[in-house]
């Protein structure tokens, strides 16, 4: 158990310091029962903790990769990751046997997502590749994109859309994220690329969508998010306001969250465009941001978690330890769980947090918005002071904020 490097006269709030990795983590997971949690790292395993128990263990180590894991999901009693030796393999939680391999890819296997029937990862050999998640087989191959495919998406057909003009909406659907400045859809069943959504001029780093599955956020190293209408393909709006790429998006309900390069958070109000908080504080890249019980969570450069109010951008808590990046974040009941470059997963202490924030969108602090003549503007306004920067996620809804029964899979 590692200690705390604050100072004496501050509580400590890291309760463990995991060292079983021999090299920097990548990525983390979480099952969805949330008792399970999957590293992958630089040291070419993949490692199975408990997270509900008194003390985090390690109880499983995966082994067979030949290049470091960049990649890592639980599917029911499964693990699977990716890795750049070009395949995902599957595991057995309970046995740490790997039932099959997944090749196919040219390049590294950069992301993942899950449907349960099927899998789908993208790489930098310029394809998504859709594969069966029972035996492996490769299904679909999405070919189209110039450069490396980074994030994914995969929304299931809207049976209830009555927009008749909306065909591509009876279709499921997945979405790619490339390094050649464009997001593309692609009809599951075919492979054919259906729209192509063109106007950053850098790279798609992540991507995300809103609730009701029409809307489609894209976050670039330009600076910039779009959103786009995923059915017409059309550009609806320009975020502007980082100054530096944006390398991490959460959307919920009618806010989305991003974290950038340029050493800052961000709330926005996704219908009009507006950005209505800041969260800053931070001395390196904002790598990861999560959304949890009316607090956003941020992992960054400068080995540093901290916790914000949503709605106020107020910092309640720093918790340094790690020596170098954190690379993931996941929470457990009252526990943060981080992962880092450093190769340590730390745990912490943040049950307290949750008590006394409420997630309600009404706001406590009234946002800083200049005044606007328009009266059009004026009802903008107010619409961005009922949201205030914060989203709950009610007992319908995942954690990407979208309705349990649409099971849009986002990575």
């Amino acid at each position: 158990m590692g200690g705390c490097g604050s100072r004496k006269e501050e509580r400590c709030y890291q309760l463990q310091t995991l060292h079983e990795h021999e090299s920097g983590i990548n990525c983390m997971a979480l099952s969805e029962d949330g008792s399970v949690l999957a590293t992958g790292g630089e040291d070419k395993t993949a490692r199975v903790w408990s997270t509900k128990t008194e003390l985090c263990e390690c109880i499983g180590i995966l082994r067979g990769h030949t290049e470091y894991i960049n990649c890592i999901l639980i599917e029911d009693c499964f693990v699977l990751s990716g890795s750049a030796d070009k395949t995902v393999r599957k595991w057995d939680v309970g046995t740490c046997d790997c039932l099959f391999v997944l090749t196919g890819h040219t390049s590294v296997v950069y992301r993942m997502i899950c449907t349960g029937d099927f899998i789908f990862t993208s790489s930098y050999d310029r394809t998504a590749r859709c594969w069966d998640f029972d035996n492996g087989e490769c299904i679909r191959v999405f070919r189209g994109h110039k450069r490396g495919v980074y994030p994914l998406i995969f929304m299931p057909a809207d049976e209830d859309d009555l927009e008749e003009t909306h065909l591509d909406s009876s279709k499921d659907l997945l979405i790619t994220g490339s390094a050649d400045f464009t997001a593309r859809t692609w009809d599951f069943e075919t492979g054919q690329q259906l729209k192509t959504f063109k106007g950053h001029k850098g790279a798609v780093t992540c991507m995300s969508v809103d609730p009701h599955g029409k809307t489609l956020f894209t976050g670039s190293t330009d600076f910039t998010v779009r959103s786009w209408h995923i059915y017409k393909g059309s550009q609806l709006k320009v975020f502007e306001g980082h100054q530096g790429s944006v390398i991490c998006m959460q959307v919920v309900n009618k806010i989305m969250y991003t974290g950038s390069s340029d050493h800052t958070g961000r709330a926005w109000v996704t219908e009009f465009g507006e950005q209505t908080r800041l969260y800053k504080g931070h001395k390196h890249t904002v790598s990861v941001i999560k959304i949890y019980d009316g607090m956003v969570f941020t992992a960054c450069g400068d080995a540093i978690c901290r916790v914000f109010d949503a709605k106020t951008g107020e910092q309640l808590r720093e918790m340094p330890g790690h020596e170098s990046t954190i690379t993931a974040i996941q929470l457990v009941e009252g526990r943060l769980f981080t992962s880092s470059y450093d190769g340590c997963l730390k745990v912490w202490d943040v049950s307290e947090l949750g008590s006394g924030h409420d997630t309600n969108f009404k706001l406590r602090y009234a946002p800083r918005i200049e005044p606007m003549d328009d009266e059009k503007d004026k009802e903008q306004t107010k619409e961005i002071e009922k949201y205030g920067g914060v989203g709950k996620l009610d007992s319908n809804q995942n954690q990407n904020g979208h309705p349990q029964s649409q099971k849009i899979m986002i990575e």
